[in-house]
């Protein structure tokens, strides 16, 4: 089997590309200033390790070998557990055919904590649970905003559900939220809006069910942008973010960071040009970048990624514009191909990405730098797929 270079090479300037650079500086910034936050509201952390799925970078997060994580796929509660991780929050609704894997976990010492949002689910999983005298936690998934799923405050679907919950082995172990919606919010105090909206519906709900009897201990809500701009958050218990570790285009777009704070970029040559349309070719696609165009809904659309250096210094107003499976394609954001730089063909440079999580999702691995520096002091590797 082929060993690429880039897994030995210990300098940025002798790595085939496209490759994943992560700039491990920033990221502690960025930690630094998200765990500041949190302690300052007084909420516990259970960070989302779908964005790194890379047990250094969780160790970065937590500052600690384990703790609390909420993940996405049933392979990322898999890869961490055999690190030691025991205390997880599976946050995507559970269905029939994954239930055999989660007391698989279960029965390995890892207390996994499931989602679901209706009745029908919450019988399908006691009956489960009681044909093998087994015992699982169970958070009810709370609609804050109509972004995705979960039940609606106010609604007569959260009592039915502890209900049965409650009538088998499932322990109800609280309510969990996500403020979706405040990726597409247009300001600051929008998102802090919304970061009150989320509170007030977990909160409202976990007190609906108290009031009737039923346990609550926890009241898990969560996303970047809205743990960010957060002003108060009693009755919440634990705050579930994700992105903030790397930050993306679409942070930055939301001002939750700055895009110098971007701590991932994939380092890209380039191949060739189209002088006459100003055009730049890259060999880092939508393979490298993914397709994700987040920012064409925000203010300033940012392409495909915007163009740095190979030190990371920002190119002013140079993105790239188009993407192919294998090619990118970067120019001037007005289109005019007289303010396109000329790279020749060779030159290295690094593209910030619009979404972190599907970026970052095409690579198995990070090239660790510090402090924007050209030395590669350590290879991360990260998993893929379910």
């Amino acid at each position: 089997m082929h060993t690429p270079q880039a897994a030995q090479a210990n300098d940025l300037r002798t790595l085939e590309t496209p490759v994943l650079v992560l700039d491990r500086q920033k990221m502690n910034i960025n930690i630094t200033r998200m765990r500041g936050q949190l302690a300052r509201l007084g909420v516990a952390f259970r960070p989302h390790v779908k964005t790194s799925k890379s047990i250094d970078v969780a160790r970065h997060t937590l500052g600690a070998e384990t703790g609390p994580i909420t993940v996405s796929t049933l392979k990322e509660a898999e890869y961490f557990a055999g690190f030691g991780f025991t205390d997880i929050v599976y946050a995507v609704g559970i269905t029939p055919n994954k239930f055999q894997h989660v007391f698989d976990l279960r029965a390995r010492g890892v207390a996994l904590t499931v989602v679901l949002d209706s009745v029908g689910m919450a019988h399908a999983l006691a009956a489960y649970a009681a044909e093998r005298d087994v015992s699982l936690d169970v958070m009810i998934e709370i609609d804050c905003d109509g972004h995705r799923s979960g039940v609606q405050p106010g609604s007569g679907e959260l009592l039915p559900i502890a209900q049965r919950l409650a009538a088998g082995k499932l322990m109800l172990k609280g309510v969990i939220t996500h403020a979706g919606n405040s990726y597409s919010c247009k300001s600051t105090e929008e998102i802090a809006a919304m970061s009150r909206q989320e509170r007030d519906a977990a909160v409202s709900c976990a007190q609906s069910l108290r009031q009737h009897g039923f346990p609550c201990p926890e009241v898990s809500v969560g996303s970047t942008p809205t743990a960010y701009f957060a002003d108060d958050l009693a009755g919440v218990t634990e705050v579930r973010a994700g992105v903030f570790v790397f930050g993306d285009l679409v942070m930055g777009g939301l001002g939750v960071v700055q895009p110098q704070d971007i701590a991932v970029s994939v380092l890209t040559s380039v191949v060739g040009h189209q002088r006459k349309k100003g055009w730049t070719i890259v060999d880092a696609g939508w393979m490298a970048m993914s397709r994700d165009r987040g920012t064409s809904r925000q203010r300033v659309d940012q392409g495909y990624g915007v163009v740095c250096n190979l030190d990371g210094e920002i190119l002013e107003d140079i993105v790239m514009v188009d993407a192919n499976q294998e090619h990118g394609v970067i120019a001037h954001r007005s289109g005019d191909p007289r303010k396109s730089p000329d790279f020749p063909v060779g030159t290295l440079l690094r593209i910030l990405p619009n979404h972190a999580c599907a970026t970052c999702a095409q690579h198995d691995r990070y090239h660790v730098v510090d402090g924007g520096g050209l030395a590669v002091n350590a290879v991360w590797p990260r998993f893929r797929g379910w």
